[in-house]
């Protein structure tokens, strides 16, 4: 492919960035959005901002997991709730994170919602062309330029989860209503504090300090209009996402609502059904939890991972369901912002903290009956 980045669009898009930087009077399109608000939590311990429960935790377990937080080479958030005993674990568990592509489970399960209503079907067809396109990650792009692709949202969303396909994503999310749809479907089924952005073509432009331009979708476009930006305004930018993120969520907010999803309480039985065998065949992040796996376990998930900014990454995280041989769930999110050069680490975690987990089990829990 050819880019079809100008030198008077990149031009245009600089001076756009350069005004974003300099007016003072104009709104702030950098300003993050407002957290979902929910009320104070009762019980809380400070030291490792554990989310409150209302079973006591293993004492051994919640020690070992707070060991792997707190020697993580950078931020770390992790939950852990237990389905069957109702407790939950936490490390800096309500702070917000970057989501990055795990924030295409709420457009998942926003779709699946408007099945639910009556309101979609996931055998309607969509139509592509170029304006679709979008960023990054996009395997369905090959088909959408040899032209007149079409496929179905049931294949979207697919596509969306196992692949994480931003362009797939995107589609499904303006099918089903925009953003504004997805973020009514977090505030209706109050999942807490989880931020949902503009798709991620509007996310990852921001987070580069630049506005979207269709260019940016074909060839180096992206990367040649964030290679132009100046390095202060790339750095400010990226810190600004990290520091308040756009699509940011708190682990105890996903932990909770993916034990809510494996309850049967945010989807009909078919859609909970559908969507939990859909994360069952998430392909990507095989060095993360999935690589930490004992015989007979599962991890029905969802991955994300930030752009990198001179070696730091902004986000790389790993969120889903761990079952295990004798039945018994776990909803478990693992979020990270590791320091520079730093992603090895984080996935090192993400293991450890599944292996951490799955030995206790062993050694300690009781089988369902």
């Amino acid at each position: 492919m050819t880019s079809v980045f100008s030198r008077a669009g990149l031009a245009a898009i600089l001076a756009g960035a350069a005004q974003v930087s300099s007016s003072a009077a104009a709104p702030d399109p950098l300003a993050p959005l407002p957290i979902p608000t929910r009320p104070p939590p009762v019980a809380r311990q400070p030291d490792v901002g554990q989310a409150p429960f209302a079973v006591a935790a293993p004492a051994d377990l919640r020690n070992r997991i707070t060991s792997l937080g707190r020697a993580f080479n950078g931020k770390a958030g992790i939950a852990i709730v237990s389905l069957r005993d109702g407790w939950e674990i936490g490390w800096n568990a309500n702070s917000l994170f970057p989501q990055q592509s795990c924030s295409k489970l709420w457009v998942a399960i926003s779709a699946l919602d408007a099945v639910d209503r009556g309101r979609i079907s996931l055998s309607q067809r969509v139509y592509f062309d170029r304006s679709d396109l979008t960023l990054f990650h996009q395997p369905i792009a090959a088909k959408i330029l040899a032209g007149g692709y079409s496929t179905t949202l049931d294949d979207l969303m697919f596509t969306a989860i196992t692949q994480s396909d931003n362009t797939a994503n995107d589609k499904l999310m303006r099918s089903i209503g925009g953003p504004q749809a997805v973020r009514d479907t977090i505030a209706r089924k109050d999942l807490g504090a989880i931020r949902f952005y503009d798709g991620e073509r509007l996310l990852q432009s921001k987070i580069a300090g630049l506005n979207w331009n269709p260019s940016f979708s074909i060839g180096n476009g992206f990367y040649a209009a964030r290679s132009a930006l100046p390095m202060s305004v790339r750095r400010a930018s990226f810190e600004r996402y990290i520091s308040s993120p756009y699509d940011g969520a708190a682990p105890h907010a996903i932990a909770n609502a993916l034990a809510r999803l494996k309850r049967g309480e945010l989807l009909s039985p078919a859609s909970t059904s559908k969507l939990l065998s859909v994360m069952g065949r998430t392909k990507t992040g095989g060095m993360r939890v999935r690589a930490a796996l004992a015989p007979g376990w599962n991890w029905n998930h969802k991955t994300g991972t930030g752009q990198d900014l001179n070696g730091r990454i902004g986000g790389i995280n790993d969120i889903g369901l761990l079952t295990a041989p004798d039945g018994n769930v776990y909803a478990v999110a693992i979020m990270t912002v590791p320091a520079n050069n730093s992603g090895g680490g984080a996935q090192k975690l993400m293991r450890d903290a599944a292996e951490t987990l799955i030995g206790w089990h062993q050694a300690n829990a009781r089988p369902l009956r």
